[in-house]
């Protein structure tokens, strides 16, 4: 991510922090602590294994750099970025340390970059739709845990909150803007390098991104498509 960073996208960060407190977000300082403290297992099982799907994909498909750089594991460690996880806390936008890989690797490049790209929002979704089965299973084998108690309205909330955040995050990633792996699925799909643009746009994919997320662009794109996908598992599970 360092290589996106300029004077024009630590600005817009600036404003997002800016924006994040004037909106209100930390009237409540202590409501706004809980909230993260719930949302935080979701988040940190987000990163971790959209990452991890990268790393291992590239892996099983002939690349061993990710396995050489310690990140075919599951362990957050290796695959939160504390800038990037410390943003997604406090403006809500954020992200874990790239997989690096190498299609030299790979018998065939095109094929399997795009296979990677796809791999780390495929392991968001499984994610979100077992998190689903977890709590319809929780409901059925004792429903009155999770609505009689408060440890089980916590339980419960922890869950759903994996299930949502894994959402967003698969539908944020399929944005087709640098650095997604949206824009790694078009380049690979329309053999976009071929094109002069194509550098320029990877080159300020991270200010256009920022800026993007500044004027709600993406919340305008993301806010429905999380809700109908969470709608769907929810009502298909239950």
């Amino acid at each position: 991510m360092k290589r996106f960073f300029n004077p024009a996208t630590i600005t817009i960060m600036i404003l997002l922090v800016i924006s994040s407190v004037m909106s209100g977000r930390f009237s409540d300082p202590m409501a706004w602590f809980m909230d993260k403290l719930l949302i935080l297992p979701g988040i940190i099982l987000g990163l971790s294994i959209h990452e991890f799907g990268h790393a291992i994909t590239a892996y099983k498909l002939g690349d061993n750099t990710p396995y050489n750089q310690g990140r075919v594991t599951m362990s957050p460690g290796a695959h939160i970025d504390p800038v990037g996880f410390v943003s997604l806390l406090f403006i809500g936008f954020g992200w874990g340390v790239p997989v690096q890989i190498n299609p030299r690797n790979f018998k065939k490049p095109r094929r399997d970059e795009l296979i990677v790209s796809f791999a780390g929002v495929a392991m968001n979704l499984i994610t979100a739709i077992v998190f689903a089965i977890i709590v319809k299973v929780i409901y059925m084998a004792a429903p009155e845990f999770l609505f009689l108690n408060e440890m089980g309205d916590i339980v419960l909330t922890v869950l759903l909150y994996v299930i949502q955040i894994n959402i967003i995050l698969m539908v944020f990633n399929l944005l087709p803007i640098p650095p997604l792996d949206g824009f790694n699925i078009v380049t690979e799909l329309f053999k976009l390098r071929r094109y002069d643009w194509w550098y320029r746009i990877y080159n300020n994919g991270f200010f256009i991104l920022l800026f993007f997320i500044l004027f709600d662009v993406t919340d305008m794109i993301l806010s429905p498509a999380v809700y109908g996908i969470y709608s769907t598992i929810i009502n298909i599970i239950f």
